[in-house]
């Protein structure tokens, strides 16, 4: 029976979207055939039992290292291959390229078969520094497939590598539950919750960190409100940037029209996505290109949920929208660019509602995560 060992820091329960990423993909994988060696989510009683009661919940194994951090020392090297030995798997998936992918030649020799290793938006920036340049291109030449997101990844990591590992490159981005995520997903219930029934809604779900853009919304808020009047603009998620963005708002007069939920269980999530009446995540890239967007899956699955987004232009995120179509990609950072296509969608709901149903179409056709898995199991 040909098994996979999945190496990865990034598994639930520890939150965010390559972690979702991994998990959907390995769920449907054969549980038979599926081994994941993952780092520890969080030190302590809580931690540990929030992990212990997710891992045991799985149809496969999962084995936690005591590091909160897999990095590809000797010590990790040697329990991967020893893993590998043991439960007879003949493929490596490394859930993020770097740096666990230097471990690919190592578990060659232990005899692996197939080393895919996945890249995400971080390594589009380690593709920018001259020593993160020499690594990528080591764990090119030690695996059989590196993939990528979207074609904005592809060119900046295909440069980091050798011509040869850049040709085997093969697209492989998340997808998006379109049972879960749908235009039925009880939106009106958390209208009604927050008191929101009678109101225009511009909904943003994403971690609460500079990047995502959440502040951007905060600025065009003033301009939206003049023309639409009652518009509340719903903050879903947690993070660290919470506090500033409380600050802006109360700083820029529109408390009162901003609704922060918090970190929410995922669960709870297609509900949130369904309360708006416009998805908007204006993301921009930071750090010289060091902090940016890989892929942006919150758009599809507001396109799944029947929502006309607003996304920003940070790296991939262009690559989760069709322009004109599904919504519109603005300026990210620009307060006046995402006022001036919210308010366009907020006055004219037929507009939306064209946009909601394309987008909805366009994640049935092309980002069903049983699609995407078929693609990962011809690569192992």
């Amino acid at each position: 029976m040909h098994k996979t060992l999945i190496v990865t820091n990034d598994f639930p329960p520890r939150p965010g979207g390559i972690q979702a990423f991994l998990h959907n993909m390995a769920l449907r994988l054969d549980p038979d055939r599926v081994v994941v060696y993952a780092s520890t989510w969080k030190r302590g009683a809580e931690g540990a039992a929030a992990t212990a009661a997710f891992d045991a919940a799985q149809p496969f194994p999962v084995v936690r290292d005591g590091a909160t951090m897999l990095l590809p020392t000797p010590r990790v090297t040697r329990r991967a291959t020893a893993l590998l030995r043991e439960h007879g798997c003949e493929s490596v998936w490394f859930g993020a390229a770097a740096p666990l992918g230097l471990m690919g030649p190592a578990l060659r020799r232990a005899g692996a078969r197939r080393v895919v290793a996945t890249t995400h938006g971080h390594e589009a920036g380690w593709a920018q520094l001259p020593g993160a340049r020499g690594l990528l291109h080591r764990i090119g030449e030690g695996t059989d497939t590196v993939t990528y997101l979207g074609e904005y990844t592809r060119s900046r990591i295909a440069g980091a590598l050798s011509a040869a590992a850049a040709a085997r490159m093969v697209r492989l981005p998340p997808g998006v539950d379109e049972k879960t995520f749908h235009p039925g997903s009880g939106g009106d219930l958390i209208r009604a919750r927050l008191g929101l029934t009678d109101r225009p809604v511009v909904v943003c779900v994403s971690r609460l960190v500079p990047r995502k853009g959440q502040d951007t919304l905060i600025r065009a808020l003033p301009l939206i409100l003049a023309e639409v009047p009652g518009t509340v603009l719903l903050i879903v998620g947690g993070g660290p940037y919470e506090g500033a963005l409380r600050a802006l708002a109360a700083s820029s007069g529109v408390t009162d029209a901003v609704r922060f939920t918090g970190a929410l269980p995922w669960g709870e999530l297609p509900a949130h996505f369904g309360a708006g009446d416009v998805f908007a995540m204006p993301c921009r890239t930071r750090r010289g290109g060091l902090d940016v967007e890989g892929l942006g899956i919150v758009y599809l699955e507001a396109s799944a949920t029947g929502l006309p987004v607003v996304a920003g232009d940070s790296g991939g995120a262009p690559d989760a929208v069709l322009d004109g179509e599904t919504g519109w990609v603005v300026r990210g950072g620009s307060a006046t660019d995402a006022a001036e296509r919210i308010v366009t969608l907020l006055r004219d709901p037929a507009l939306a509602r064209a946009m909601g149903e394309r987008g909805r179409a366009w994640v049935e056709e092309r980002w069903r995560w049983d699609l995407l898995a078929d693609r990962l199991r011809g690569l192992l």
